[in-house]
């Protein structure tokens, strides 16, 4: 998927080398009806009952490749694909914990726990729909630069980029922004505009002595940092004030926790 983001234009050929598809997992209006207040039992056998209906080409009135998404067969282009959301019922923590599990396995980053007589609430927190993750693993890592907030962080430097260790050089593998009071947030926006190397407007560049452990969920091959890794919703966990730079993780231990998720 990394291949086909941030692209204006993609090419037949890269529609078939990296094929997408649609994962539909709710439905807010159908047949005429907005379907908001039904509870999600009923939302649920709507949509079951719309992909199971025979569907019909679309009309391409485009002359680029990124209109056709038909559903007609043919050698011109990837089929576009609709497919329904896996669900499962649980009734215990230890079934629970299966279903993770197995979405884990299928490389899943966690599940969807829904109340099956719930409502469809946009913009709305609450208990009837809760999201299940597990930290991967953690890593201390070196905050090498960092960058100014948005809302009501503007003014501080919130935004930390963080680099592991490859022998004397120190190589960058993600960016957090959330993990800190704002207490903290405010001590390091001292620390950090006292120790910068060099000011690029809204990014500085730090002396690489910060030590930050980071939580993250799972790690992929990435070139948009230099180490060749990313890693998937990193969040801070504390400020590593009893280690220094040198003690930080390693590329080694970053290969080793790839690897083993990959097992």
């Amino acid at each position: 998927m990394q291949q086909r983001l941030g692209r204006k234009k993609v090419s037949d050929e890269m529609m078939r080398q990296v094929p997408v598809a649609y994962l539909a997992f709710d439905v807010l209006y159908a047949r005429g009806e907005l379907l908001l207040d039904r509870p999600w039992r009923e939302r649920a056998q709507i949509l079951d009952q719309l992909l199971s209906a025979i569907r019909t080409p679309v009309a391409r009135h485009s002359r680029g490749s990124q209109a056709r998404l038909t559903f007609e067969d043919g050698e011109q282009v990837t089929n576009a694909k609709v497919i329904r959301a896996p669900v499962f019922r649980a009734s215990s923590a230890q079934e629970l914990s299966a279903l993770f599990e197995a979405a884990q396995a299928r490389g899943n980053e966690g599940l969807m726990i829904k109340d099956i007589g719930s409502i469809y609430a946009p913009g709305r927190r609450g208990k009837s729909w809760l999201k299940l993750k597990r930290e991967l693993a953690t890593l201390d890592v070196v905050v090498t630069s960092v960058e100014y907030g948005h809302g009501k962080r503007i003014g501080v430097l919130s935004d930390y980029t963080f680099a592991v260790r490859d022998g004397e050089r120190l190589l960058n593998i993600g960016k957090a922004y959330s993990g800190l009071t704002d207490a903290e947030i405010a001590e390091m926006t001292k620390w950090f505009l006292e120790h910068r190397v060099e000011d690029q407007g809204f990014r500085l560049i730090v002396e690489p002595k910060i030590v930050l452990e980071v939580a993250f969920n799972n790690m992929m091959r990435s070139e948009r940092h230099n180490s060749g890794f990313a890693l998937r919703f990193p969040r801070i966990v504390r400020i590593r004030h009893d280690k220094l730079p040198e003690e930080a993780d390693t590329i080694e231990r970053v290969r080793e926790i790839y690897a083993a998720q990959k097992n």
